[in-house]
Parts: C-alpha cells; sequence; structure tokens
C-alpha cells in the first residue's frame, strides 16, 4: 500500500467513555499528516463490545471530533466506498476472513478453557517462562477434536504464528524486530462468534486500503499479529500498511498520562473554556515539533508542516500551565464578535444571562475588558456575573473585608466623591476616586481601591475597577456602596 500515491490514515477509537488526550492527540496527528499529504483520513469505530461502547458514546465522539475541526473524508455520518465503518456492522466480515484462515490451515480451533489457559501460564511463570499460549490444540486429532465436542465446549479461532521474527520498519522508531517465540498464537474469534481486536482492524485496515497507521506506541507490541493477519490474507508485504507508533504522553509523575495522574476527557477540556483551536495547538506539540522555537501555531500552519519525520520518540510530558497559556494566547487573538459568540454560551448556561438583545450588548462591550486578564473561557461567568445582579452578595472573607473601618472610610469617601461626579465614564471615575482615596485620605492604591473593588463587584478579583464602574452605571454603582456602608 506503500506505493500508493493517495495516502489514506485512519483514526480508529472504541469509544467506552469520553475522547481523552491521548485519542485526540492520535485523532490530531491522523488528520495532519492526511491533510498535509492531501490524503484521506477514515474514521472508524471500533464498537464489537457493545456493552461498553455505547450509542451515546459514539455520538459524543463524533461531537467531540466535529468540535476540534478534525473532520474525515469516509467514516460516520459521511459514508465512503469502504463502510461500513461501525465494527458492529461488519461481523460477518470478520467471520469469513476467520473461516478463510480456518480453511487455509493459518487458523485452527482452540477449546482450551479459561481454567486449563490459566493453569499453564501459572507453570509457566513457576518455570521462568515468558507465559503464553503453548500450542496445544495445534495439531489435534479427530478423535480430540470429537470428545472436546461431546463435552459441550465451544472453541475460539486461534491464528498460527510461524517459528523466526517479524521485522519492520516503524517510521518514528526505525527497525522493529519481534521474535515469534514471544509471540504465541493469539485468538481471532472468542467462542460466541465475537472478533477481537487484532482480527477486525487488521482486516478493515486492508480492506479499507489504509496506507499508514499512526497510532500510541501502547499498540507497538500488537503490530505482530496484525502482520501475521496480512500475511494470512494475501497482502504483498509491499501492499501493508507503514506504521508510526506516536510517543507516550505522561504525567506530571512521569507515569504514562491517565485518569490517576490527571487525564480527563476532552469534554471537561471544553467545559472550562479552552478552545478547540488552542486544544490542539497544544496537543500538536506533545510529540513533535514545527521545527522552531514556536508554541504558537494554527491549524493551517500544522497541516502545511506536519511530517512524521519531526515526531519524536521520546516521552511527551503534559503540562496544563502551557495549556493555559496557549490557551491564553489564542481568547486574546479572538476577535470581539468572535470572542462573543464563545463566551454566550458560558453566561447563558451559568444562567447569568438569557441571552437578550441589551444583555448581549452589554456582555460584547464588557468582554474587552478582561480578554487580557482570563485563561479558560469560563472565567467570563465570575468575572462578569456582577453586571447582571441586582446586588452583589459577599462571602466570608470579602465581607468581613468591607466592614473594617479603614474599609468603611473608604467606601464613605468614594461615595461622596461620586456622587457629585459630571460625566460618568472611566476616566472622570478614576480623577474622582484617586483625588478622593489617594490625595484626600493619604492611602496607597492597593488600600483605597480594595474595598471599592469589593463594594462594586462583590470580589476582591474582577476586571478593571473603573471600567466597571463606567459598564455597571452612576445610579447601580452608587446604590452598592451605598448598601456596603453600615
Amino acid at each position: 500500500m506503500a506505493n500508493q500515491k493517495e495516502i489514506r490514515t485512519r483514526f480508529a477509537p472504541s469509544p467506552t467513555g469520553d475522547l481523552h488526550v491521548g485519542n485526540i492527540r492520535t485523532a490530531l496527528f491522523d488528520w495532519a499528516y492526511a491533510r498535509h499529504t492531501g490524503g484521506k483520513l477514515i474514521f472508524r469505530i471500533e464498537d464489537t463490545d457493545r456493552e461498553r461502547v455505547t450509542d451515546e458514546y459514539i455520538a459524543r465522539a463524533i461531537d467531540t471530533l466535529r468540535w476540534l475541526g478534525l473532520n474525515w473524508d469516509e467514516g460516520p455520518e459521511v459514508g465512503g466506498p469502504y463502510g461500513p465503518y461501525l465494527q458492529s456492522q461488519r461481523l460477518d466480515i470478520y467471520t469469513e476472513w476467520a473461516s478463510t484462515f480456518l480453511k487455509n490451515g493459518d487458523a485452527y480451533n482452540c477449546y482450551c478453557s479459561t481454567e486449563e489457559l490459566e493453569a499453564r501460564r501459572e507453570a509457566q511463570r513457576e518455570a521462568n517462562q515468558a507465559p503464553g499460549y503453548d500450542g496445544k490444540c495445534r495439531t489435534l486429532t479427530s478423535e480430540e477434536i470429537s470428545k472436546y465436542q461431546a463435552e459441550g465446549r465451544k472453541p475460539v479461532i486461534r491464528m498460527r504464528m510461524p517459528d523466526g521474527e517479524t521485522r519492520f520498519t516503524d517510521l518514528i522508531r526505525g527497525e522493529v524486530v519481534f521474535e515469534h517465540k514471544y509471540v504465541p498464537d493469539f485468538v481471532l474469534m472468542r467462542a460466541d462468534g465475537s472478533p477481537l481486536y487484532t482480527l477486525a482492524v487488521a482486516v478493515d485496515d486492508v480492506l479499507m486500503k489504509v496506507t499508514h497507521v499512526l497510532r500510541g506506541e501502547d499498540l507497538l507490541s500488537s503490530t505482530p499479529r496484525q502482520i501475521r493477519v496480512y500475511q494470512a490474507m494475501g497482502v504483498a508485504p509491499a501492499d501493508f500498511p507503514e506504521f508510526a507508533h506516536l510517543p507516550f504522553v505522561m504525567g506530571t509523575d512521569n507515569a504514562k498520562l491517565s485518569k490517576r495522574n490527571g487525564e480527563v476527557s476532552i469534554a471537561w477540556y471544553r467545559e472550562e473554556g479552552f478552545l478547540p483551536e488552542a486544544i490542539c495547538n497544544y496537543l500538536a506539540l506533545l510529540g513533535w515539533s514545527p521545527g522552531d522555537d514556536r508554541e504558537n501555531i494554527t491549524m493551517d500552519e500544522l497541516v502545511q508542516l506536519f511530517t512524521i519525520e519531526r515526531v519524536n520518540s521520546s516521552p511527551a510530558r503534559f503540562d496544563m500551565k502551557k495549556l493555559e497559556a496557549i490557551n491564553g494566547d489564542k481568547i486574546r487573538a479572538l476577535e470581539l464578535d468572535d470572542f462573543l459568540n464563545r463566551a454566550l454560551p458560558f453566561l447563558k448556561s451559568a444562567g447569568v444571562i438569557k441571552g437578550d438583545d441589551e444583555e448581549v450588548a452589554l456582555v460584547r462591550r464588557a468582554l474587552p475588558i478582561i480578554q487580557e486578564r482570563i485563561v479558560r473561557m469560563k472565567e467570563v461567568v465570575p468575572m462578569l456575573s456582577f453586571l447582571f445582579v441586582d446586588s452583589v452578595k459577599f462571602d466570608e472573607e470579602s465581607g468581613a473585608k468591607v466592614a473594617e473601618s479603614d474599609s468603611q472610610r473608604v467606601i464613605t469617601a468614594s461615595l461622596t466623591a461620586l456622587e457629585g461626579l459630571g460625566n460618568w465614564n472611566h476616566q472622570e471615575i478614576e480623577v474622582a476616586l484617586r483625588a478622593a482615596l489617594i490625595d484626600g485620605l493619604g492611602l496607597k492604591p492597593r488600600n483605597a481601591f480594595g474595598p471599592v473593588r469589593i463594594a462594586i463587584t462583590g470580589s476582591h478579583i474582577s476586571p478593571p475597577l473603573f471600567e466597571s464602574m463606567e459598564l455597571l452605571g452612576r445610579e447601580r454603582c452608587l446604590t452598592r456602596l451605598k448598601s456596603a456602608v453600615s
């Protein structure tokens, strides 16, 4: 297949929950390579385990990829010439190939029970041998088969691994060799007739004419089994897909990224307000480099620059602070209307606004003063909520701060200075408060404006104070300052 002109990559998750960082990094690299080469990306769902891979999870996987901008050329919702693209709809295909392997002698029926297999593996471990299938059913006589059938045993179908080795060139790791004494005969079909991963994935890659398999390093050890299936299907070695096993993504504890050490679903990042282009930007840097010190790249630049040669074989470390930094950069680069359209869903879902024209207009006016201050879109909620409530509620710390005598003196002086203010804009507000609090009371800016900020917004963390007061308006500001005076 490698000699074909058209590059065909595939992303083939088994979504037993929301897609995670590792899944999406793989999808991103497959997508980028297909787009860079002018090839095609196939999106295939490995859903033969219908108890764990539900329609809901499949729908969420599709939605996540769409949200990230990782479109596909063949697969669910778009179709294609080599469908269906859900493995649960391809079971007859796998059964037919397993039968062909049996007929050709590449596979055989294995009647060993689970208990027998475990007992023999335990004996291997005690003898300091690598545990694996010992080939007991490879050469059963017809009498032995009849005996097992009379006992009611249902066989699995196993692939015969020949003597020798599997040798292939990984596009990231170079030449890889697996000695077959460490790759025992493996199961293709369960006793209930359902296919295992190694059969289904290999058959599908061949029938869907996949040329390049970019996937995680954890699947490297399954490669000799897949190559064995290609051979049994009659595929010439020159037409095998090429493999590129991507480096592990590690957590901050230097262990493989997992739920235990911080990996969470892409849905969580979406809910927190990470932009899809920021997620893709950051994940692209986990094991790949654009070739210089840049960390902020666009999706178009990723497509232009992505090559497998620039993928590193060393593990990459996931760094939340770096992701936040990139996300902050992307937020600051948004045009105002784009920023508004991305902010409104967070404000609506939090119940801050209903979304009428007046509210949207106020949000649009407020966004420029917080755009430099947030690193997650979700932060627009605590930043702007004060604009849409009749009165602010203080938490225990803020309430105690406002009640202090020094704070009361500041708020009272501020109220006096602002009540007679002619033009209510942030420049005039700043001049009046500085004159009253810094010049008049002799306070430092931090001590001067802190109590006012809490009285106006309900928090010591808020957008710029004077601009916030301009947005809130004269009457509402004066009302809040009066309410804060005990």
